[in-house]
């Protein structure tokens, strides 16, 4: 068996990063090695069992005898092979080998260097400051990378993250104060979601991060003597204590001097230039025409100015109907039918993130459907929100008119309620347009409108008339302040440790819960006053028992067969049963039995026929009880029994008791389980039916994990209960009978045969004549007051918005659909009901595909939630906010007082300044981009704002453009290279191929995050930064014929990543595609309906131009590396070029010109095979073939230089020196930690890299003098 040797110690971090590594390797494809994962030892290898010195830890040992691994970096990565994020060599992989060697070469060490002093594990006398100035340059890559990344290699952990955070473990828990890690903002957010990770926390557990004042399990151990201080150093602090006490002086004085205002006037303010975020598109647009875009382009990108506009114009000229271009949606169309309908939000909702996801993410891929030239429909609607509309209406009736419901009447009340979906409804509509979301809004449904609300009556009857909705009594949740029941998903579960008190509407003082209570039930009939202790976490249903039940087999039981206990209140007989369902193990093995308002008592009544006392109404009020109980709230009730029981001696103890408690999510009551009459869906064959779709392959999940669930749900499935007790929905089309016959008994509301449904209540009584064999005229009919569960209606809404039942040209086009997209929160309350409806009632399955999306979380990986207040409304994101204005939004939110501080402070961490103005796109493109399948999503504005940034760079790259192609540019009819084009022409085209054909390919995959970077890629860090460089020379050369290629070119680029980019940012992408000439007349009007870019019209790869390209680049690379190493920004320094042969030889010198312009170099010459170079050059590798010598004789001063180096030098030295002299201490190899010793061998081995490099650089520099 394979054996991991780790260091026990808490700090420890490399073996801490082989323990995370092996978590991850459990959890995924195992280790490296393919063979059982292996022992954790917590102690050094035996030296028997090793060939050699002992190694260093972590090490691994595969097998007795076997194979030795040590070191950190090569035992996590045997460990967990999928953490190198793909195939070796492929671009993932080099990517996170390249932040592991970071990590190794440049963090560990800075992190060692600051925080080690700080646990007196080094001497005092280093300078702080100056290690912290270390751990800085070390951590500004992270912090510039982690602005625009959410991990450092992909979309998820990789060895990458876990060597980098391992390496900053203790820098976070001694170092890093609060103030310091706002200043790595980026870097603590991408800690602390590592932290939090599963694999993560079952190593490390909760990481306490440093606040400032170390604890004493903190506090700094013996210190290394210092040694004596030179007479130089003492110079150098007598100097900065004569600084110090000058600028105390200063300040001193300063404070003393009168106000500025009383000695001068104060000086006019300047007239700066306007911010250019805040710049407005002031021209006078009438709602529905086009923008003029004639006017100069504004200096930058404003969200305000771009956004203004084109939705309107967008909606008017008809671009989001299925209709534009085409005769009739039933037109034949061989690109095929897109069809998908919106998850309908609630008409009291406003626009949260998880609306801004799913909106980002269905848009995108409604205009990408679009613009491929399939007929299109995205269909908008609204959900009518039973519960929620009714409370809001509710408390606004009380809050206005001091007036309820029932003092209202239904009729009146539910007119307010319409009046009130006529003022507030359409806000969700308004916001949705806000997100730039093209729904064809000509055919936006209500839950509620006649067309709706026919086929949600004709669903029910139809189910009723077939048995699969039925009445019956049983179970439900029950709120008793909505005084109705409630579905699951509007059960929010309390977690309580123990005893804990509890606000509970309607009750002034708190109610307790958390506690078991045990009390005597005395057997009936004993001689010797025996009794039968039974335990309870709801002391007041008690009144409702009517059995106390064991298990068959508990000894302590056997002779009370057939026996009885007494009732202490009622005086009842309560028989005593056996019961397989008692654990004997707990409490007494004893436990009652309240079959009314408990779901396992209530099957333990039913398989002993016991009777079901329901002890509450509905609002909660205790009924069938003897007094003093009777009429009592339930929670008073609690209080009372529990008095009385004391009072007769029956009370036994009470305890802690971790439990459970549901709350109802719209009302925060207390939910209670109790017996009432409802309608109920039988779901078993519907169910089996859905199962055995996804199954077949005709319905497709995506993620494909969310299957298992799919399965395990509809194979467990219970029926399903649509009654509610409001008045605000969808009015139950049934009606109990009374039949004027003296034949015919009087029927009782459970007896399903005198309930009849009806398309109107003339049928109804048809039917019920018909079913009781009388007239007509001798059937009285009262129609339910209940309402049907929104699910119900919600359940029906693929088909119902297209006229189902009743047939149109809408519904045989557009039915089944195309794709459902939603949470995959709402997988079975709705995509499931949806399934199983459709397939009922229509035969067909509603959509072929269903793609489900993450949660959205905060940057840190928290559940949004109001009382952390780290909940972020998308309008917030496009417009900016103030902290103030975030801190105004509680004042105005249902938290409780105590609670809005706590908020407050979370907003203030989080967002310290606010959140800047980010606009529409970059929300849309960041929320698109952070959707990784199967994953939630933790959401870090900084990240959006860098998408702000990418417009800007959009915006600025097309200005540039414009400048370029020149007022008179007319680009060719097609986009086919004229065939003189340059090599980066025919680059760019290839690279752009490349970008095309990602996209497409992620579209069809649902993966966003290959589509953004793919575009991301293209526009940043190829079109910007590579391509428009090497333009420059060109536009502004004589040779007019390779300008007029590179202009067609340009505009080729332009034309085609704009319609890229499109599905993801509308906005700003039409106003630059507007601002473009068209190659046609016959050109579509708007981008949104341009044909999208397909690789069947980009087939420009290219492999030579890219691989020369890519020399290009790497010695682009070295000489930027020189020319930073040396201080060389204002300088163009000649540039030589050592090749290792002809090929490469003749590469390079092709591409010289570019690299001229992209690295700001002087001369590019290529030497002669075997040709000397130049004196004064430093020297960079650009690859195996080819040397990069910069020149650098007259432009730096040697003698300066080599001042510099020598005391770089100097300094150098004396680390490694002070290194060697510790390493050497006798007693460094047993009391120095072993990670410590590692970190220390680093060190020395960096600081010699450094001398050996600085060396060669005063080499250098002593040649040149």
């Amino acid at each position: 068996m394979s054996i991991l040797y780790v260091s026990p110690h808490p700090d420890a971090f490399p073996s801490l990063r082989a323990l995370i590594a092996a978590r991850y390797g459990e959890a995924g494809e195992g280790p490296g090695w393919g063979g059982a994962h292996p022992r954790i030892c917590l102690q050094p290898p035996p030296t028997s069992r090793t060939p050699f010195p002992p190694p260093r830890l972590p090490a691994l040992e595969q097998g007795p005898g076997g194979l030795w691994v040590w070191g950190a970096t090569a035992v996590a990565q045997l460990l967990w092979p999928a953490g190198l994020g793909g195939p070796g060599g492929s671009r993932a992989a080099v990517l996170v080998q390249q932040w592991v060697s970071y990590a190794d070469t440049e963090l560990i060490p800075a992190a060692c260097g600051a925080a080690l002093p700080a646990l007196g594990l080094r001497s005092s006398a280093q300078d702080p400051q100056a290690a912290l100035e270390a751990l800085g340059r070390a951590l500004s890559p992270l912090e510039e990378w982690l602005r625009l990344h959410t991990y450092l290699a992909g979309e998820a952990p990789t060895l990458a993250d876990l060597a980098a955070v391992t390496a900053l473990l203790l820098p976070f828990r001694y170092v890093l104060d609060p103030s310091a890690r706002r200043i790595w903002g980026n870097v603590t957010r991408w800690f602390i979601t590592c932290v939090q990770q599963p694999e993560f926390r079952a190593v490390l557990g909760e990481v306490v991060l440093y606040s400032g004042t170390r604890s004493l399990s903190q506090q700094p151990g013996p210190e290394v003597p210092a040694p004596p201080k030179t007479a130089t150093q003492l110079k150098k602090e007598a100097k900065k204590r004569e600084k110090l006490e000058k600028f105390q002086q200063k300040q001193k004085s300063q404070q003393q001097q009168p106000p500025p205002g009383e000695q001068k006037k104060p000086k006019p303010e300047k007239r700066g230039k306007r911010d250019p975020g805040v710049v407005t598109y002031d021209l006078r647009t009438p709602s529905g025409e086009k923008k003029d875009v004639s006017g100069a382009m504004p200096d930058s990108y404003s969200p305000q100015y771009v956004e203004a506009a084109w939705y309107p114009w967008w909606e008017q000229q008809g671009f989001f109907k299925p209709e534009y271009g085409r005769a009739s949606v039933s037109a034949p169309n061989p690109r095929g039918i897109f069809m998908m309908c919106i998850p309908p939000p609630n008409v009291t909702g406003s626009l949260h993130l998880g609306h801004a996801l799913t909106n980002a993410i269905q848009d995108s891929l409604t205009r990408w459907h679009r613009m491929r030239g399939e007929t299109t429909l995205w269909n908008p609607g609204c959900d009518h929100a039973g519960i929620a509309t009714q409370v809001v209406v509710e408390k606004k009736l009380w809050r206005e008119r001091g007036l309820s419901r029932h003092q209202l009447g239904r009729e009146a009340f539910l007119q307010e309620v319409w009046k009130w979906k006529e003022e507030k409804g359409d806000r969700i509509y308004h916001q949705l347009k806000k997100l730039g979301s093209s729904l064809d809004w000509n055919r936006a449904c209500f839950t509620m409108d006649p067309k709706l609300s026919a086929a949600v009556t004709e669903a029910f009857v139809r189910l009723h008339e077939e048995g699969v909705i039925y009445r019956s009594t049983r179970l439900v949740n029950w709120s008793c302040t909505l005084n109705s029941a409630i579905s699951d998903i509007e059960v929010d579960k309390k977690e309580l440790t123990g005893r804990t008190l509890l606000s509970v509407p309607g009750y002034k003082e708190k109610v307790e819960f958390g506690v078991l209570v045990s009390f005597a039930y005395k057997v009936q009939g004993s001689d010797s006053d025996e009794e039968v202790v039974v335990a309870t976490t709801r002391i007041e249903t008690m009144m409702g028992d009517v059995a106390v039940a064991v298990h068959p087999k508990d000894p302590r039981y056997q002779h009370l067969k057939g026996r009885s206990v007494i009732h202490p209140f009622s005086s009842q007989s309560l028989p005593i049963v056996f019961d397989d369902f008692v654990d004997m193990e707990f409490g007494t093995g004893a436990v009652k039995i309240t079959p009314a308002h408990d779901q396992n008592d209530y099957d333990v009544g039913q398989r002993h026929g016991l009777e079901a006392i329901n002890i509450m109404d509905s609002r909660g009020a205790l009924i069938n009880v003897p007094p003093p109980f009777l009429g009592l709230p339930r929670f008073e009730a609690r209080k009372a029994v529990l008095a009385a029981l004391k009072e007769r001696g029956l009370f036994r103890g009470i305890e802690d008791n971790p439990m459970v408690v549901p709350l109802c999510n719209r009302s925060k009551d207390v939910v209670e389980p109790l017996l009432r009459p409802q309608w109920y869906v039988r779901c078993g064959e519907m169910a089996q039916a859905a199962s055995a779709a996804v199954t077949r392959g005709d319905l497709r999940i995506l993620p494909e994990a969310h299957q298992r669930t799919w399965h395990t749900w509809m194979d467990n499935i219970r029926d399903w209960c649509i009654s509610r007790q409001l008045w605000w929905g969808h009015r139950i089309p049934a009606y109990f009978i009374t039949v004027s016959d003296p034949a015919v008994p009087p029927g009782e509301d459970p007896d399903g045969r005198y309930w009849v449904s009806g398309r109107s209540e003339a049928e109804a009584r048809e039917k019920a004549a018909k079913e009781f064999g009388v007239s007509p005229d001798k059937i009285s009919l009262q129609q339910d007051e209940d309402v049907l569960d929104t699910w119900f209606s919600s359940g029906l809404f693929p088909f119902s918005i297209l006229g189902w039942p009743n047939q149109s040209e809408d519904l045989n086009v557009f039915y089944p659909g195309t794709l459902l997209e939603t949470g995959h929160d709402i997988l079975f309350f709705w995509v499931a009901r949806m399934v199983m409806l459709g397939l009922k009632l229509t035969g067909k399955l509603p959509f072929r595909e269903v793609y489900l999306h993450a949660i959205v979380r905060d940057a840190h990986g928290r559940k949004m939630s109001k009382s952390l207040g780290n909940v972020i409304d998308p309008l917030d994101v496009i417009h900016g906010v103030s902290l103030q204005g975030l801190h105004d939004q509680l004042l105005n939110s249902n938290l409780d007082p105590s609670e809005v501080e706590k908020a407050k402070e979370g907003q203030r961490a989080d967002f310290p300044t606010g959140i800047p103005e980010c606009g529409t796109d970059a929300l849309r493109f960041g929320l698109c981009a952070y959707t990784s399948q199967g994953r939630d999503i933790n959401l870090d504005v900084n990240r959006i704002l860098g998408y702000r940034h990418f417009c800007n760079k959009l915006w600025n790259a097309t200005k540039f453009a414009l400048r370029g192609l020149g007022k008179g540019f007319v680009p060719s009819p097609t986009s086919e290279p004229g065939g003189r084009e340059s090599l980066v022409d025919r680059w760019i085209r290839s690279r752009l191929t490349e970008a095309v054909r990602l996209s497409n390919q992620g579209f069809q995959a649902y993966d966003f995050p290959a589509v953004t970077t793919a575009q991301y890629s293209f526009w940043l860090y190829e079109l910007c930064d590579v391509y428009l460089e090497c333009l420059k020379p060109v536009l502004n050369g004589v040779d007019q014929v390779v300008a007029e290629c590179a202009r067609q070119t340009l505009y080729t680029c332009l034309d085609v990543g704009l319609r890229l980019l499109s599905p993801f940012m509308p906005f700003v992408t039409e106003e630059l595609f507007q601002r473009l000439p068209r190659r046609t007349p016959q050109a579509p009007p708007s981008l949104c309906i341009t044909p999208y870019p397909e690789p069947s019209e980009c087939s420009w790869k290219d492999p030579e131009a890219e691989a020369a390209m890519e020399l290009a680049l790497s010695i682009t690379r070295a000489v930027r590396s020189l020319r930073a190493d040396y201080n060389l920004t204002r300088i163009r320094p000649d540039c030589f070029l050592e090749v290792a042969d002809e090929a490469t030889g003749a590469l390079a010198s092709a591409v010289s010109g570019y690299v001229q312009a992209l690295a700001s170099a002087g001369v590019v010459a290529v030497l002669a095979l075997g040709a000397p170079v130049p004196q004064g050059c430093a020297v960079a590798l650009a690859s195996d073939r080819c040397s990069v010598h910069l020149q650098l004789q007259g432009l730096v001063d040697p003698a300066r230089e080599l001042g510099k180096l020598q005391a770089k030098r100097g300094e150098a030295q004396r680390q490694a020196q002070r290194l060697r002299e510790r390493r050497a201490a006798s007693s460094y190899p047993t009391k120095v930690p072993l990670e410590v010793q590692e970190a220390d061998k680093v060190k020395l081995q960096q600081t010699e890299t450094e001398l050996r490099k600085v060396d060669e650089a005063i080499a250098l520099f002593e040649k040149m003098l």
